[in-house]
């Protein structure tokens, strides 16, 4: 029964006790947890705690929302905060960082063309927007410098993976973090970069930038940082002097140790992070370099690891764009990548350190799927090994074999998933296909920002073996490199499959 309906008070000794506190027998009908809180029982002290959260979330979220937008740009998506009533918005430079203009959609719905007036400095992840010909929007409080505290409440709102605008959700300030910002638990996903982080009062205590994730999770796992209002601060009195960046800055890192050129297949190379290496600037850890030739199609697995210092992984393209990363997916704090190659080329390896300051020998090693001993006929791969590619088809951008096998990199759900990465160019329309007899197959295309277009379960309605394929048929927003991921519909699924990009 819900406690708010009226319900009829029926014991004598209730309404004694109601009397005496002045409440009368011809008062007997009465809401139930207003009688409860006369009498001092805490089950109503809790229901009317839980009102005023409630009224409290409402209250942030139908004052902030009207002032926070969605930011399309040439490279991907974002949100933003609107700071003032002529249309200033504020968002993350890594969403307009390659587009001189950009299309916001409001929350009544409107798309204005903006102009990116200006950027931080080298390390400060902040971009401001101008809109054009605007005036009296609802724009958004900047919290004062210093005001956040670990433990405070923490709301969120942005556009996760582009399509579900103005999404709220709710958390604290985990920690304040000297190097990342704010981190906080509440729900932060991609898309929802450059979307403001508000207080109890609906003001801006921080900007959304980024989470924490491994190869082994997918999307928010309550681990996410926010640029702090004390940053934010003298950016915008930066912006509004002129002195402000007007192009994107460039966190260049430290190189004090020059590249190493190994072999795929090679021996292990053993190597070690310390004062004499080289320093990324996003998080002031070590990292050594390492190039290898990789060629179209080859399938890689390169291994990271120590006993010494969390190990984290990070691989270039030779076009020098970042291809893929991992954390712990090797056991315990070693990392590992597996994934295939899109192009021809000089690939380079961010040997890295999870933290700033880890320091400690490590082993690293580059190995290829096709080195691996064949089976015999009818016998299926060992663990971990990758059937050996065949020629690809005329027409054909991408067919490889894999197997899911236990032990292999999954995803929160602990189902299985390899990668299989592919360069596609804007408004190409390809096909996507995974086809396996052995499993109930899953199917994820995903861009190189990480962000979520497609997916698909089975490619027709029938559970027949045939139709535990999956189909995804896409035209391609833009040009870049894109990652199928194969996956299994549960935990259970296992066994030998083909992905085909046509």
């Amino acid at each position: 029964m819900n406690t708010k309906f009226l319900s009829r008070v029926a014991t004598s000794g209730i309404i004694a006790a109601g009397t005496a506190l002045g409440i009368t027998a011809f008062d007997a009908f009465i809401p139930v947890n207003l009688l409860n809180v006369a009498l001092g029982q805490p089950h109503s002290n809790q229901a009317l705690a839980q009102d005023v959260e409630e009224d409290t979330n409402v209250r942030v979220y139908e004052t902030a929302s009207p002032a926070v937008v969605s930011v399309n740009a040439a490279d991907g998506s974002g949100s933003g905060s609107i700071i003032s009533p002529n249309g200033l918005i504020l968002t993350n430079a890594h969403v307009v960082a390659g587009s001189r203009t950009v299309t916001v959609r409001l929350t009544d719905g409107r798309e204005v063309q903006g102009d990116v007036i200006a950027f931080g400095e080298p390390g400060l992840d902040l971009a401001a927007v101008q809109l054009r010909g605007q005036s009296n929007l609802p724009h958004l409080r900047l919290a004062s410098p210093g005001s956040v505290r670990v433990g405070q409440r923490a709301f969120a709102i942005g556009n996760p993976f582009g399509q579900f605008q103005n999404t709220f959700t709710i958390g604290i300030v985990s920690r304040i973090d000297p190097e990342r910002g704010i981190q906080t638990d509440a729900a932060i996903n991609p898309g929802n970069s450059g979307g403001p982080l508000l207080n109890s009062q609906g003001e801006l205590i921080g900007v959304n930038t980024s989470i924490f994730t491994t190869s082994s999770t997918a999307g928010n796992i309550g681990i996410g940082f926010a640029i702090p209002v004390d940053r934010i601060q003298p950016f915008l009195t930066a912006v509004r002097e002129g002195r402000a960046p007007t192009v994107a800055q460039t966190d260049r890192p430290q190189i004090n140790r020059p590249p190493e050129a190994i072999a795929v297949n090679g021996p292990v190379v053993r190597g070690n992070l310390g004062s004499g290496s080289n320093v990324l600037p996003i998080d002031n850890s070590y990292f050594n370099l390492y190039t290898f030739e990789g060629r179209a199609g080859q399938q890689i697995e390169i291994t990271m690891s120590s006993s010494q210092l969390d190990a984290y992984l990070i691989l270039l393209a030779p076009d020098g764009s970042d291809l893929i990363q991992d954390d712990d997916s090797g056991g315990g704090t070693n990392a590992r990548l597996v994934t295939t190659l899109p192009v021809n080329g000089t690939y380079t390896i961010l040997a890295n350190s999870y933290a700033a300051g880890e320091s400690g020998d490590y082993e690293l090693r580059v190995a290829s799927a096709g080195a691996n001993p064949q089976p015999q006929a009818g016998q299926p791969p060992a663990q971990g090994q990758q059937p050996r590619q065949q020629p690809t088809p005329s027409g054909v951008i991408l067919q490889e074999q894999g197997v899911l096998s236990p032990g292999g990199p999954t995803l929160s759900d602990n189902s299985l998933y390899r990668e299989h990465i592919f360069r596609a160019t804007q408004g190409q329309t390809v096909t996507i296909t995974m086809e396996s007899t052995d499993f109930d197959t899953y199917l994820i295309l995903v861009n190189e920002q990480g962000e979520p277009l497609e997916q698909n379960d089975n490619r027709c309605q029938q559970q027949t073996p045939e139709c535990r394929n999956s189909e995804i048929r896409i035209t391609l927003p833009q040009t870049g490199t894109y990652r199928a991921i194969a996956n299994a519909y549960d935990a259970s699924g296992r066994g030998r499959y083909t992905i085909t990009v046509r």
